[in-house]
């Protein structure tokens, strides 16, 4: 059994949309460090619209990407995730395509934020528990319950210290993006969310900022 976390960035921040800056290597480090700290066995890097291939030592880094899709997000894990996207120009359905032809799996992040993807008929592999918003995952049960798919857990950790606070335990022989990729197809997966002091607190600062990004 494996802890991990299935939808973490390497950044503090949005903006430079789909590409890399010179702090994605500074935030990489920061985060295994967190990650080893927290006792997560690997964290997938799921960045918006671009992968990154720093693999820092004392944790494995799982190939990734966020992709922003006409309905909203849609985390890509796998051996060989897309390298780039162009946020906004594919639908939920094309996106799970690609993760299909890339050999990865596509999962619904955060479904009741800022995302109507679950209204359509995208033919996910998992629907995400996101750390972030404990207040959902009554609703993201019940949607994974009526789609027959499994659940699995991520932290959206965009600051170091955030990583873990949901994370997926992976039934697993070895620690490989195909084995994670079987594992959640298979079922073999189960997520856990922590609500530490620090989390309570934070949650409802996280409301404001996707209230003033206009997040719903």
């Amino acid at each position: 059994m494996f802890r991990v976390d299935l939808h973490a960035h390497t950044r503090f921040f949005h903006g430079f949309v789909g590409e890399q800056t010179p702090f994605d290597p500074v935030g990489a480090r920061l985060l295994a460090w967190y990650a080893r700290r927290r006792g997560l066995d690997a964290v997938a890097v799921t960045n918006h619209d671009y992968r990154v291939g720093f693999q820092p030592p004392g944790v494995t880094f799982l190939p990734g990407i966020e992709i922003s899709t006409s309905r909203g997000h849609v985390t890509v894990v796998g051996p060989d995730p897309p390298e780039r996207t162009q946020p906004g120009t594919l639908s939920p359905a094309e996106a799970v395509a690609l993760a299909h032809d890339h050999d990865c799996v596509a999962i619904l992040a955060h479904p009741f934020r800022g995302s109507t993807a679950r209204r359509t008929d995208a033919e996910f592999d998992a629907v995400e528990l996101n750390g972030k918003h404990p207040d959902t995952h009554t609703k993201a049960r019940a949607l994974a319950e009526r789609r027959g798919l499994p659940l699995v857990g991520g932290s959206d950790a965009h600051f170091p210290f955030e990583v873990g606070r949901g994370y997926t335990e992976v039934d697993a022989e070895e620690l490989t993006p195909q084995a994670v990729v079987d594992a959640v197809r298979d079922g073999r997966v189960e997520p856990v969310v922590h609500t530490r002091r620090t989390d309570r607190l934070l949650e409802p600062l996280y409301r404001v900022v996707h209230r003033r990004r206009g997040v719903r």
